[in-house]
């Protein structure tokens, strides 16, 4: 049976109509973004072929569903995710739906879970589940309406199925455009039934198309593919080294180079405007500035690591405490290990760009906007105006990772002071090179954690102690915790009688920043290695000692079992081959990855399968989740086995993908991915696949070696290049 639901505040839905237009349902915002010139938005239709409203859901003449998703869609899957759960409610054919992004509106577009307008925290499905259903549901409820009233037939006796109301008694059948003016009249229920799980006609079906298919055929729209009459071309010279700073410099032949317009000093560096990038760029290149580095010249890794060391052997902030572990390690004859990890860049295959247009109202922009209202908040305050003034038409993203969600708006920011600098209101597209990306900062931080544990007399851990030191993401002070540092270490699911983490907290020229799965990438590796060396300790196999510390906690049981047996943990293994398994739930999704590694002749390894299952609640697009569990270990193995960035002196050491080894397609494992099926509410994928993978793979290793790594990556020492 279906079942009724209130409309809750968070979907808003008001009702809006344009004379001949259709049916259009959702947050009316009459903010109409320009598309002169070719300039076009995120599904490449001009604005005078589509509906001048912004809505949840809209209907046109033409039969077309138009989806507005409030996220931003850079690979994740985003807007096939959430149109499918607005068009199963809807009973929409899917091949009639599009999706579209939504403007910069925080009280109307703000992520359900943060407050404010962002996609992160693997959560666009999770907050917007109810909030999209329930869209699609009064859309539904609205088109029925609208047929009875015109058929003079009870409601009670039509059915929706792929974009039409049917009458069955009498055969009269209407598709969802021709019944849009007339449902626009129809009041929004207080009321709607939302179908039950067994009633889903898309959410759960396999090899659904995305909507993002933009991407393969070219009509996808990026920030490189925004062009107006009269644009001009921004890169900037930045400091080589972190706290740098302009001391003088000397613009003279970069001014007389063709196409170059401006050369201008803002406060992130030497920015040059010229008609073309490659213009610009040389002129860049032409440049000479003298940098005052001293600010950063005593900053290292190395030095970081000893000094980061040296803290977690001293008393930290509580983050979580439960019983007396420094006591019970007293007693006990404990294990103890110190990990590593350094610094990562994000390497999203598009780097930063931006496009900024001062007008006499205000500001537009137009880019693969991660997080709409932090930005607006930045430009507004570089040009002295309200946020609301700061107009974004967020187009996709070639990748992110986190990157492009800064707390202070970062290239957004940067872009404004250059068209604030230049005074003339043309449009102006900032573009960093890859090696202004790489070397800009904005990196996973580098941490060190200091862990300690003993055993109980059965075999149970007794003590697990945990110091960890590194930056804070959202710049901390000393008496408070960020849980950006402790996500994954608080909360352990193993039992343990006695329990203590604490952080310190530490400030660095270095910008930290969000990086995919924030903590999780480091406190699952601590975790499910020292588990691991835990369960060899008490001469336990690994995933049985798990599964007896897992008894309050089954959906991790769940997916660690499910793992192990699809993987065939335990069983016969060709020579050279090893296995390593770690379960770790992150964003409220519970994954399990078994690694298989084989040593090559030249005594390396190599990874050679992954096996996942995954616990993510109702499988809204199981091809998604596959996709993002696929992901997330090509991610998370890129910094398990090659990535770091290394500071000396204040400057980073790797500024291309020559310096800086990601996965290549060569390096890519088989990897089978076992969804496990679910009533819960849907939870986060984009990025749970990628902390458990580098663990799995270390513990693989001392399957083979018996060695014990604790520093990552592990390198081309280990692992075959």
């Amino acid at each position: 049976m279906n079942r009724s639901t209130g409309l809750s505040r968070r979907l808003f839905l008001v009702r809006g109509a344009q004379a001949g237009a259709g049916l259009t349902l959702g947050l009316s915002l009459p903010m109409k973004i320009l598309a002169a010139d070719g300039v076009t938005g995120a599904t490449g239709k001009n604005s005078d072929t589509r509906l001048d409203a912004n809505a949840f859901v809209a209907i046109t003449p033409d039969n077309r569903v138009i989806i507005t998703i409030k996220h931003l869609e850079m690979g994740q899957g985003t807007y096939t995710g959430l149109a499918t759960i607005v068009a199963d409610e809807m009973d929409a054919a899917w091949e009639q739906v599009e999706a579209v992004s939504a403007p910069a509106d925080k009280d109307k577009y703000k992520n359900l879970a943060l407050g404010v307008q962002i996609t992160g925290g693997s959560n666009a499905i999770r907050n917007s589940w109810t909030q999209m259903r329930e869209a699609g549901a009064a859309a539904r409820h609205m088109l029925l309406a609208a047929a009875a009233e015109q058929w003079q037939v009870p409601v009670g006796e039509l059915s929706a199925r792929s974009g039409e109301v049917i009458h069955a008694a009498s055969g009269r059948r209407a598709s969802y455009g021709e019944l849009g003016t007339a449902a626009a009249t129809q009041s929004v229920p207080d009321e709607v039934a939302l179908k039950e799980p067994g009633d889903f006609t898309l959410i759960g079906k396999q090899q659904l198309p995305r909507k993002d298919t933009g991407k393969v055929d070219g009509s996808a729209r990026f920030t490189q593919d925004v062009q107006w009459r009269g644009m001009l071309t921004a890169v900037v010279a930045h400091p080589p080294t972190f706290g740098g700073k302009v001391e003088r410099f000397d613009a003279g032949e970069a001014r007389k180079m063709p196409g170059v317009k401006a050369v201008l000093e803002i406060p992130t560096g030497v920015a040059v405007l010229a008609e073309t990038f490659w213009q610009a760029q040389k002129a860049k290149n032409a440049l000479a500035v003298e940098w005052d580095n001293s600010a950063g010249s005593g900053l290292s890794s190395g030095k970081l690591y000893a000094e980061y060391r040296e803290l977690t052997g001293k008393p930290g902030l509580e983050a979580q405490s439960e019983g007396d572990a420094e006591a019970a390690l007293a007693e006990g004859d404990s294990l103890e290990a110190f990990y590593e990890f350094p610094y990562i860049a994000h390497a999203a295959m598009e780097p930063m760009n931006c496009v900024v247009k001062k007008t006499d109202g205000g500001v537009q922009m137009w880019y693969g906007c991660q997080s709409q209202t932090w930005d607006q908040q930045a430009v507004a305050e570089v040009f002295g105006i309200r946020p609301e003034q700061v107009e974004i038409q967020t187009l996709y993203a070639g990748g992110s990772f986190g990157r492009r969600a800064t707390l202070d708006g970062n290239y957004a920011r940067e872009a404004a002071e250059i068209a604030k600098a230049y005074g003339k209101a043309v449009p102006i597209k900032l573009v960093w090179s890859r090696e202004d990306d790489m070397t800009g900062g904005y990196y996973r931080p580098l941490y060190v954690h200091r862990v300690r544990a003993t055993l109980d007399d059965q075999g149970g851990i007794d003590a697990w102690h945990q110091r960890i030191a590194g930056q804070s993401i959202f710049r901390a002070g000393p008496d408070k915790v960020d849980r950006t540092t402790v996500e994954g270490a608080t909360g352990m699911p193993y039992t343990a009688a006695n329990l203590q983490v604490e952080v310190h907290n530490t400030q660095e020229l270095v910008t930290p920043h969000f990086w995919r799965s924030v903590a999780h990438t480091h406190t699952a590796y601590v975790a499910e290695t020292f588990i691991d060396e835990l369960a060899h300790k008490a001469g336990r196999d690994p995933v049985e000692f798990r599964l007896d510390l897992l008894g309050d906690h089954p959906r991790h049981a769940g997916v660690l079992k499910l793992a192990a047996d699809k993987g065939g943990w335990g069983k016969s293994l060709p020579d050279g081959h090893f296995q390593g398994i770690a379960v770790h739930k992150s964003f409220e999704t519970y994954v399990a990855e078994l690694a298989e590694i084989a040593r090559g002749e030249d005594g390396k390894f190599r990874v050679v399968r992954v096996t996942c299952a995954v616990d993510c609640g109702v499988a809204v697009n199981p091809d998604v989740i596959r996709q993002q569990m696929q992901g997330g270990i090509g991610f998370g193995l890129s910094a398990a086995l090659f990535s770091e960035v290394t500071i000396e002196n204040g400057r980073p050491q790797q500024d291309n993908f020559d310096s800086f080894q990601v996965l290549r397609m060569r390096h890519m494992p088989a990897v089978d991915v076992h969804i496990v099926p679910s009533a819960e509410a849907p939870t986060g994928v984009g990025e749970p696949g990628t902390p458990v993978v580098a663990p799995a793979v270390a513990n693989a290793l001392f399957a083979a070696t018996g060695k014990r790594f604790r520093r990552l990556p592990f390198g081309k020492e280990v692992f075959s290049i």
